[in-house]
């Protein structure tokens, strides 16, 4: 999976993800599919040069976790 951030100050940044190979999708469950969003920003973090798109990832991480702990318990 690959994360990418997109927007603009204005609206607002998000990140957005898609699968390297489309036939992944297919064959993931909840928890894979959020580990696999996890990882992904976590390579993008590191990458990262800009404080607002560090920021911005690190709370999608935290949001991520959060979810994946909701899912797993």
């Amino acid at each position: 999976m690959e994360a990418k951030t997109c927007g603009c100050n204005e609206r607002g940044k998000s990140v957005s993800y898609h699968f390297i190979e489309s036939t992944h999708s297919l064959c993931m469950n909840k928890v894979e599919l959020i580990s696999a969003q996890i990882q992904a920003c976590e390579r993008l973090l590191n990458y990262s040069r800009d404080i607002d798109e560090g920021l911005l990832l690190k709370d999608e991480i935290t949001r991520l976790r959060l979810a994946l702990d909701m899912i797993q318990y």
